[in-house]
């Protein structure tokens, strides 16, 4: 018998982790307010990222701050943003995002990017990185390596939904499709780990992160069965698991405790 537990609820500049010099060295510039609202200020020096349509993905042209250490993936001496990584920097004002003309693009925008759930994240996804950001913990996609420094090429795409890879291979370079094919073989609405989350940690390396402290999963609205439970720990090789429920904007983080009945006679 399984039995959940309710945890809480809440309402590389290049791949060797060398981000150059740091204009500002204070994580807690990019907190939230009380009641998890955005703290949204005016800010002399601002990152900035630019949108790749193809890609899904922002490309960093401006680095700004400490916050780099510990988002975003390092790819042949760029660091690329997921969709959520940039609307979490755009509500704290602590990154501009511009689209191919170099224009910038309103928070409205990026919000229906995120909104629409075609690049890799949906609404809800994005709700419980927020959540688990403005905690402090270190979030990345699963099963995305943050740096390519001592990884095995052959073994980084982990999902079974990569050949898109192949199909862009044509437009984009080793990396970047490598990137893609990782990104969009996610989807959204079946039962499956969505972030590794580390706790926080000031030396935290993206070319040797290590082990996650547990593995988010989203199940599309209802709990796992024992069998896709243990299809899911197994896929997470041993990583603690939680999983997430957002229901009315509020944010459920549980996990599952395996209990041993007797058998009655």
């Amino acid at each position: 018998m399984e039995v959940v537990k309710c945890e809480s609820s809440f309402g590389e500049d290049s791949d060797d982790d060398s981000h150059g010099q740091y204009a500002n060295d204070d994580d807690a510039e990019y907190s939230y307010a009380s009641g998890l609202v955005p703290k949204l200020q005016s800010r002399n020096i601002v990152s900035k990222a630019r949108w790749n349509p193809k890609m899904e993905m922002a490309e960093v042209i401006v680095q700004k701050g400490s916050l780099w250490k510990t988002t975003g993936i390092a790819r042949s001496g760029m660091i690329y943003c997921s969709i959520e990584e940039v609307l979490f920097l755009a509500e704290l004002g602590a990154l501009i995002l511009l689209d191919h003309c170099d224009a910038t693009l309103p928070l409205e925008d990026i919000y229906v990017k995120v909104a629409n759930g075609k690049n890799g994240c949906s609404w809800e996804q994005f709700q419980a990185y927020k959540q688990l950001k403005s905690l402090g913990y270190i979030v990345g996609r699963h099963g995305v390596p943050w740096s390519l420094k001592g990884v095995n090429r052959s073994n980084e795409c982990v999902s079974s939904k990569c050949s898109v890879e192949s199909a862009l291979a044509d437009s984009e370079s080793e990396d970047k499709s490598s990137i893609i094919g990782m990104f969009n073989g996610m989807q959204i609405n079946e039962a499956r780990p969505v972030f590794d989350v580390y706790l926080p940690n000031s030396k935290f390396r993206k070319s040797s992160p290590g082990d996650p402290s547990f593995v988010l999963c989203f199940t599309g609205g209802y709990p796992p069965s024992k069998a896709e439970l243990e299809a899911l720990e197994r896929q997470c090789g041993g990583v603690p698991l939680k999983f997430c429920h957002i229901e009315h904007g509020r944010v459920n983080f549980f996990s599952f405790d395996r209990v041993e009945l007797p058998v009655l006679p």
